[in-house]
């Protein structure tokens, strides 16, 4: 019996040691910068639509996969409430150093649902001794909207902006398949929501929101968000909602995010990038905060100016960026990918920014890009 017992503690052992074995060589893939994966994964799903991808280089149309096609932005879409920002900003409808409450930024703040970014904001805002008597400038709200990716700062600024007036940015820029902004914060209360008001159970509610179209999600997200605005939830009601987030839940608030097409991006991305359609006053506000990587001293060295905002879910990576490098060469990105797996999703996320370096620092890498991605 105790040969039995060791035979089978073997067994375990060795099983438990292939499985470290496989995780180690998977950890140590992952912390590996390859460009060459994010080719390589995109050369792969060149005939999958929900792997979308325009590069335009010195005002070429260097790559075109898919552009058509309207996927989940996640927070690229931030790019639209900054353009707004600035505009009302410029006209003098808003000031950008007008102080905001950290507590009115809190209604719009559920724990765990942003990969920490809102607290990795408030953590440098202290550090860098910004906060004042628990209130921030604007302007830091909305830098905090962007380079930290901060939804409840979205959210705040959706308010305070108007959606009406984001959505005719939309307009503006004739982004013909540009879906509507709605409150994506608030949109993660639906489920809850839907539980409470019909008594369903979470099986119930799964089946009631596949189902439900975008008119009425909309619709509830706006509600939700009034509502907050006069009653914001308790600490114990944010907890609760979370609950109810499982993964099935994760995937219809992915599926329903906010929707365009690396076509409609890469025509904002060159307007940011040439500096030609905004009027100076507009750049005056936005540049600070699209433009936070200029505050490397490593990227001041070659680079003019350049910008970007990214965007992911459980399921979603998105890339919006340009560059002007001090070689007068221009560049402009535009890449969405939905419904990824876990690995495709962390190695995509690990390997973009080689990838978008290596774009603009390599020629020989950017020709190989062109010829991969054309045959």
């Amino acid at each position: 019996m105790k040969t039995v017992f060791w035979i089978i503690g073997g067994l375990f052992a060795c099983i438990g040691i292939a499985i470290g074995i496989v995780f180690w060589i998977f950890q140590k893939d992952l912390n590996k910068d390859n460009p060459d994966y994010v080719l390589q994964f995109i050369k792969e799903n060149k005939d999958n639509e929900q792997v979308s991808l325009a590069i335009h280089y010195n005002q070429q149309k260097w790559v075109e996969m898919n552009t058509k096609k309207p996927l989940p932005l996640a927070s690229t879409v931030k790019i639209i409430v900054a353009i707004e920002y600035a505009q009302q900003a410029a006209e003098g409808r808003i000031n950008s150093q007008q102080l905001v409450s950290l507590e009115d930024l809190q209604t719009f703040y559920i724990p765990k649902t942003d990969g920490g970014a809102h607290e990795a904001w408030l953590k440098q805002l202290k550090q860098d001794n910004k906060i004042e008597n628990n209130f921030v400038s604007l302007s830091e709200v909305a830098n905090g909207m962007i380079a930290y990716s901060s939804n409840a700062n979205t959210e705040f600024l959706m308010e305070l902006l108007g959606l009406e007036n984001i959505n005719k940015v939309l307009e503006q820029l004739n982004l013909v398949d540009h879906e509507p902004l709605y409150p994506i914060v608030s949109s993660l209360y639906i489920p809850t929501q839907f539980m409470k008001e019909k008594g369903l159970t979470k099986k119930e509610t799964l089946t009631a929101m596949k189902a439900m179209d975008m008119t009425e999600y909309r619709e509830r997200a706006l509600s939700i968000h009034e509502a907050w605005l006069k009653k914001p939830l308790s600490n114990e009601e944010k907890k609760k909602s979370l609950q109810t987030l499982d993964m099935d839940f994760q995937k219809i608030w992915s599926d329903r995010l906010i929707r365009a097409t690396t076509a409609d991006y890469i025509t904002i991305l060159e307007k940011l990038n040439h500096k030609n359609y905004f009027n100076e006053d507009v750049h005056k506000y936005l540049d600070p905060v699209m433009e936070q990587l200029m505050q490397n001293p490593k990227n001041q060295k070659w680079l003019l100016h350049g910008g970007q905002k990214g965007g992911s879910t459980a399921f979603v990576l998105t890339l919006a960026a340009y560059t002007k490098d001090k070689e007068g060469n221009q560049t402009e990105i535009a890449f969405f990918a939905n419904n990824l797996n876990r690995i495709e999703q962390a190695k995509l996320s690990k390997n973009m920014n080689s990838f978008q370096l290596k774009f603009l620092t390599d020629e020989k890498f950017r020709l190989h890009v062109q010829k991969e991605l054309s045959q």
